[in-house]
């Protein structure tokens, strides 16, 4: 198939950073998120999420919290908005092959969808997100909301939102410079 896609961070990038969230009425979508999902997946884009859950390998959330709050967030950004989603439970000290910034959930998905890493992106709001994209030769944008003001990382593009974002994602010259 060779699609590409754009993988998507969670917490601070598609909805508001409340740390090791628990509960899905403290879900909260940023404005605009739903219709950038939209405009990406009009353009031929699989959007999958990518999100490291330490807060079930620390004992904080069980992983039925981790999915409730992962079946509000999706109720919240429309029906078919998101392809897929992986997550990682491992805490940052655990040998991880799938913790961001490790690949492991970007190649398992390019594995089951057939995607062509170099042509996609990952958007995120972390450091590790930006080189867990560049391990994998896709092009990365650092959003500035949750962590991302604070983060000290080279990524393709910075952008104030995940709007944004997408708005550079799509942009006629970005489109063109990474044709391969």
């Amino acid at each position: 198939m060779n699609r590409p896609a754009v993988f998507l961070d969670r917490d601070g990038t598609l909805m508001e950073e409340v740390g090791y969230c628990n509960d899905p009425a403290r879900v909260r979508v940023y404005d605009g998120v739903p219709e950038a999902l939209q405009r990406l997946k009009s353009a031929g884009f699989l959007t999958i999420l990518v999100t490291n859950q330490s807060g079930i390998g620390r004992g904080l959330i069980t992983e039925e919290q981790y999915r409730a709050v992962q079946e509000e967030l999706l109720r919240q950004l429309g029906p078919g908005t998101i392809d897929d989603s992986y997550f990682c439970p491992d805490v940052p000290e655990a040998l991880s092959c799938n913790r961001k910034p490790e690949p492991g959930m970007l190649l398992q998905a390019a594995a089951e969808y057939g995607l062509d890493l170099p042509r996609s992106f990952l958007v995120g709001d972390k450091s590790a997100d930006i080189e867990c994209g560049k391990r994998v030769g896709a092009r990365t944008v650092l959003v500035l909301t949750g962590y991302g003001a604070e983060q000290q990382c080279q990524p393709d593009f910075v952008a104030p939102n995940f709007p944004a974002a997408v708005g550079w994602i799509l942009s006629p010259q970005t489109v063109k410079t990474n044709v391969k």
